[in-house]
C-alpha cells in the first residue's frame, strides 16, 4: 500500500509540470508586415517632404537674393539705356543676366525631377495632385527672366514656393 501510494503522489507531480512544458510556445512573435509597411510609407514621405523642404530654402534665399541683384541690373540697365556705363559695366550687367537665367533654369530642373520622382513613388502620389504644376511655375519664371523681367520672375517664384509650402503642409498631417 505504501508502494502505491508512493506511485500515485510521485505520479501527481510529474504529470502536472511536463503537461504544462508541452503547451509553452517556444517561438519568438514575428512583427507583422503592415508595421514594416507602415514604417517605410512614413520613411518615403518623410524624405519627399525634406526633399519639398529643400526646395524651398534653396528657393526662399534665390528669391531674396534676386531682389538686390535686380536692382543692380535695373541700375545698370538705366546707364546703358543713357550710354553712361563703362564696358566693364556692360559685361557685369551680363554676367548677372546670364547668372540668373542659368539659376532659375537649374531650379527649373529640379522642380521637374521632384515631380516625377512624385508621380513615379506610389507613397509620394497622394501629394503629386498638389504639386503639380510648381515646375511649369519655374519655366514661366525662365520665360520671363529671358525676356529681362526679373522682377516678375521673382514674382512668379514666390507662387512656386506657396504651392511647395502647401505641399509640406499636407505632408506633415
Amino acid at each position: 500500500m505504501r508502494l502505491i501510494a508512493i506511485a500515485v503522489l510521485t505520479a501527481t507531480f510529474v504529470i502536472p509540470s511536463s503537461a504544462l512544458g508541452q503547451t509553452r510556445r517556444r517561438s519568438t512573435p514575428r512583427p507583422s508586415s503592415t508595421t514594416a509597411a507602415a514604417q517605410r510609407t512614413a520613411q518615403v514621405r518623410t524624405q519627399g517632404a525634406t526633399r519639398v523642404a529643400d526646395q524651398i530654402k534653396l528657393l526662399t534665399r534665390f528669391t531674396y537674393l534676386l531682389g538686390g541683384i535686380n536692382s543692380g541690373i535695373a541700375a545698370a540697365d538705366e546707364e546703358i539705356r543713357r550710354k553712361e556705363a563703362s564696358p566693364a559695366v556692360v559685361q557685369s550687367n551680363q554676367q548677372s543676366k546670364a547668372r540668373v537665367r542659368s539659376s532659375i533654369q537649374g531650379f527649373r530642373d529640379g522642380l521637374d525631377k521632384l515631380e516625377i520622382d512624385f508621380r513615379a513613388t506610389p507613397e509620394l502620389q497622394p501629394y503629386y495632385i498638389k504639386l503639380a504644376g510648381v515646375a511649369a511655375g519655374a519655366a514661366t519664371a525662365d520665360e520671363q527672366a529671358a525676356a529681362n523681367q526679373f522682377d516678375a520672375a521673382g514674382r512668379t517664384l514666390l507662387t512656386v514656393i506657396n504651392r511647395l509650402t502647401d505641399v509640406l503642409l499636407i505632408m506633415r498631417q
